[in-house]
């Protein structure tokens, strides 16, 4: 088998080393590892498959050799390294929001849209974390019968606003006496309903990507998504409330035989016997789980559903792994 040469950009954040986590597991054939972050994460050791690796400082230089670079850094910095990457003759897997809507960028899930992975020129856009768990939730439906609209609620954890989002509560927690910085306003014991800024008509940043997001990845440019994203006191792990209206009817019945076959998607729905997703039996791993399916009481073709999946593995490191097993034809 092929050994690939891999570089991770942003290797010392969250994301990042997850993806190393999820290349030793999924035992990606690798025959170097280079892990790249800026100036202050130069030098550090950090072990993968048994070996130390060193932290290099990521330059325009700093690409060459290598075949399949993950993109586990902000924005700016995935703008300002992807010509580089692409001139080095590597592919890069972004997870960053910098190129998602671009027209020559794929924007891929692997359950829903791998075949996108063939049109791309150098760059792959890893979509966002709740996109990410909502749509592999509702793909087996889509399929059935093409979903016209979908009004979501997100309750999103806070290590999706890195380590300092899991530090700020644990501390109050605690007792400590801590002045918000990571968050507007204390988490702890509290839900925020707003993540990302304003961007249109009320609407966060955060709140439109599972409408812009979805059209690409489903090829659904008609779309229509009403999103409220709010974070909640919970370490690790996405829920989504899920109200979907598709062309015709599908029935709660064939709704749970279509998730409970669907790939990536385990169905968690007896609501007598108190089962249903919840983020605690949903973190570290890789699946969405779905359950809480039922008729809408308000739109004959309206289904509910409630959703939960690991927003650092498959909502990001995960499912950028996937991309790059399909780019390696693995």
């Amino acid at each position: 088998m092929r050994q690939y040469r891999i570089g991770i950009l942003g290797a010392t954040g969250a994301v990042g080393r997850e993806m190393m986590k999820v290349l030793e597991e999924r035992k990606f054939p690798i025959s170097e590892l280079r892990l790249l972050a800026g100036a202050g994460s130069a030098g550090k050791r950090i072990s993968f498959m048994g070996k130390e690796h060193t932290v290099i400082q990521a330059s325009e230089d700093a690409f060459e050799g290598l075949d399949i670079v993950l993109g586990a850094a902000e924005n700016d910095v995935a703008m300002r390294f992807a010509p580089a990457i692409v001139k080095a003759g590597a592919v890069f897997v972004d997870n960053s929001s910098a190129f998602r809507l671009y027209e020559d960028v794929p924007l891929v899930v692997s359950e829903i849209n791998p075949e996108d992975v063939r049109k791309h020129r150098g760059i792959i856009a890893n979509p966002n974390c709740t996109t990410i768990i909502s749509l592999v939730a509702l793909n087996a439906l889509n399929k059935e019968s093409s979903i016209e609209s979908i009004i979501a609620s997100s309750y999103q954890a806070v290590s999706g606003a890195g380590a300092q989002g899991i530090s700020e509560p644990a501390a109050i927690a605690a007792g400590e006496a801590v002045k918000p910085s990571v968050f507007p306003y204390q988490i702890a014991y509290n839900v925020i309903p707003q993540i990302g800024s304003e961007a249109f008509m009320g609407y966060t940043s955060e709140e439109m990507k599972l409408q812009n997001e979805g059209r690409k990845i489903l090829h659904s440019p008609e779309l229509k998504v009403s999103c409220t994203c709010v974070r909640v006191p919970v370490f690790r792990s996405h829920s989504v409330s899920l109200l979907i209206r598709t062309k015709e009817k599908i029935s709660v019945a064939r709704a749970r035989e279509l998730i409970a076959a669907a790939a990536g998607c385990r169905l968690t729905d007896d609501i007598a016997n108190r089962v249903y997703p919840m983020p605690l039996d949903t973190s570290d791993q890789d699946l969405v789980y779905v359950g809480r399916i039922r008729d809408d009481l308000t739109d004959e073709r309206g289904l509910n559903l409630w959703c939960c999946g690991d927003q650092l593995r498959k909502g990001a490191a995960t499912n950028a792994v996937q991309i790059a097993e399909i780019v390696a034809g693995l």
